[in-house]
């Protein structure tokens, strides 16, 4: 799949999904805007990109911030002049409990970086001159099946499923496609940055009997992506070594 000629911009691209996705690009020919809020983080996913020989840049911002989120798309046209691919994958997680009351506490801050930061970046305008698309990196925890006490984030990702579609049906006509991708279990940072151990997440039984690393959840963005892809609008793709099936159960 190559990118040669395409310009891409990742969020949350300092870690995880985001990290490898952005890798990815760059090996694969794309000029890549690696955009995050931890700077050193971003310098060492730099590192790996200018090892597989890709073009990109570095843009510190805060995807809930309105003039940041402006920002991140000036930056990449200024730097590469167009815009090909927006992979909205910057994301946290949280847990509060309804009868305890706590809820409303995170879910501002979710929800402001979950689904307001895919609205907010004035991306459309150029994906529109370059016929691109826009891969968002939601969940199977969101309206396919909640969680206990996540139910800021479930809302969140819900709203990005929703998000996809609605976006996908409006952008068509411009040739502009919009998909999602919903994982399951993933082995990523984001459980330490929301303070829960990891280990405990990861030790979920999956029918397959793993969960999933990052790399594998990049190779769907970057197919979704591609001109292979080309046929492919409004979809939500799933990745969750069958967790989804306990439902049929």
């Amino acid at each position: 799949m190559s990118f040669s000629g395409k310009v891409v911009i990742v969020t949350g691209a300092s870690s995880g999904i985001g990290a490898a996705a952005a890798v990815m690009f760059c090996k694969e020919g794309a000029s890549v805007a690696l955009v995050g809020r931890n700077e050193k983080k971003l310098m060492d996913v730099s590192k790996k990109c200018s090892i597989v020989g890709g073009k990109h840049i570095i843009i510190k911002a805060d995807v809930s911030n309105d003039e940041d989120a402006k920002r991140i798309i000036s930056e990449t046209i200024m730097k590469f002049g167009q815009l090909d691919v927006l992979v909205n994958n910057a994301g946290i997680t949280g847990f509060a409990s309804v009868l305890e009351g706590t809820v409303l506490e995170t879910y501002d801050k979710i929800m402001k970086i979950n689904l307001w930061a895919v609205y907010g970046p004035p991306a459309a305008p150029h994906l529109v001159k370059t016929k691109g698309n826009i891969v968002n990196v939601s969940s199977i925890v969101s309206s396919m099946v909640a969680d206990i006490n996540a139910s800021a984030y479930c809302c969140s990702k819900a709203g990005v499923n929703i998000f996809t579609q609605s976006t996908a049906a409006e952008l068509a006509s411009f040739g502009v496609r919009v998909n999602a991708i919903s994982p399951g279990p993933v082995v990523t940072d984001i459980y330490d940055n929301a303070g829960v151990t990891p280990d405990v997440v990861f030790d979920i039984k999956t029918p397959l009997g793993r969960v999933s690393q990052s790399e594998e959840i990049a190779d769907l963005i970057l197919y979704l992506a591609s001109d292979k892809a080309k046929g492919i609008t409004g979809s939500n793709i799933v990745s969750d070594n069958g967790c989804m099936l306990h439902m049929l159960k």
